[in-house]
């Protein structure tokens, strides 16, 4: 009799066992696979349309990981090339980056690359601050001029190892003209694909192309072609295929016919932001299931409430920003105003931009006729 109950204990000992060794670690494997996948989220935009600030709106949140337009580097490196062309390259590389495999850049780079050769670096606070950078916090807002005075010398597997530790990965890039080259990204199931569309006024964009032409030379021969770039017409005919692009994107994203893109696209419009930052923000932050702090509050509205002109390309630091947006209403003739309304003509009335038919009327129409439909 003892000894039956002492075989008793022993299978209930047996059997507890291998609950123990069997079940209890599949508990926490459970626990792992509830945690949340990341959120990618890619802000479409074109040159010279606030994307730079609008990056920053991410850049700085402490969840995000920032890349600014990685996709320069296929363009320098593959520059013979036409934009249509390098469409699929800069795909698969934004892919890469999503998914923190920063060994995509090997083949645009030195084997002796560093952190400091990738474009842009030092707008990303992800790439000043741990593991990247050790001489800012996280949290802080970090300036590129800070970061890029300290935080140069890290080596480039620094990018890769803080890519990782990020619930959300954010790319700012103005290289696609096709909503359907992402489709695959879209459908991609190791992606969480967010695309936040950023279009700004076509005659605010060509006011703005016209004082860096020199900086957008390389890029504008890739969208058109060297000789149609030549000429009077040349920033016309560039602002006609950029206008086109964002025609058939808009498209492509509100109509969400494909199921996979419902909910999944956001239209904001540049003179939304800058009349209504932290309204507009807020929404961006939504949709990309970020919490809008308040310290990112009040760096939102310091930003785009100072005294700057904002006249250096992706320059990014404190400005009038709604006086800036509206610059070109001062200092751009009306006969360039007509041509560039006239190529962008769809453009414009599709995205809720108002045509102006006069000079009296470019200097004194409110700018709630002037952008009388709102994107929201």
């Amino acid at each position: 009799m003892v000894k039956s109950r002492r075989v008793q204990v022993l299978l209930i000992l047996v059997v507890l066992s291998f609950l123990l060794i069997y079940f209890l670690p599949c508990s926490n494997n459970a626990y792992l696979e509830e945690k949340p996948s990341p959120v990618h989220i890619l802000i479409l935009s074109s040159w010279r349309s606030g994307s730079s600030f609008t990056g920053q709106i991410f850049s700085q949140h402490p969840s995000v990981f920032y890349l600014m337009e990685p996709a320069w580097h296929v363009w320098v490196t593959m520059y013979q090339n036409s934009a249509k062309v390098l469409h699929m390259a800069v795909r698969d590389l934004v892919r890469s980056v999503f998914l923190c495999d920063m060994s995509v850049f090997d083949a645009y780079m030195s084997s002796q690359k560093k952190k400091s050769d990738l474009f842009q670096w030092e707008t990303s606070r992800a790439l000043c601050s741990p593991p990247a950078c050790d001489s800012f916090s996280r949290s802080d807002i970090i300036t590129a001029g800070n970061c890029k005075t300290i935080c140069g010398k890290y080596p480039f597997s620094k990018v890769e190892e803080a890519c990782k530790t990020y619930s959300h990965v954010a790319i700012k890039e103005v290289r696609f003209f096709d909503l359907k080259v992402l489709y695959p990204l879209l459908t991609d199931p190791s992606l969480n694909l967010k695309i936040i569309h950023l279009v700004r006024d076509p005659r605010a964009v060509f006011r703005s192309r016209e004082n860096t032409m020199a900086d957008l030379k390389r890029d504008s021969n890739i969208v058109l072609g060297s000789q149609k770039t030549k000429g009077e017409m040349g920033p016309y005919n560039t602002m006609q295929v950029i206008c086109k692009s964002h025609v058939e994107i808009y498209k492509a994203g509100s109509q969400a016919t494909p199921s996979f893109l419902k909910d999944r696209y956001l239209l904001v419009r540049y003179e939304d932001i800058v009349r209504d930052p932290l309204a507009r923000a807020a929404q961006m932050y939504r949709f990309a299931e970020l919490h809008f702090t308040p310290e990112l509050q009040k760096w939102v509205h310091n930003i785009t409430h100072g005294k700057g002109h904002g006249a250096q390309a992706f320059d990014i630091g404190s400005r009038d920003a709604l006086r800036v947006s509206q610059a070109w209403r001062k200092t751009l003739p009306f006969q360039k105003i007509e041509k560039v309304q006239n190529v962008c003509k769809d453009a414009m009335d599709l995205l809720g931009y108002r045509l102006v038919q006069s000079e009296e009327e470019q200097k004194n129409m409110s700018l709630d006729l002037l952008f009388a439909k709102n994107s929201s």
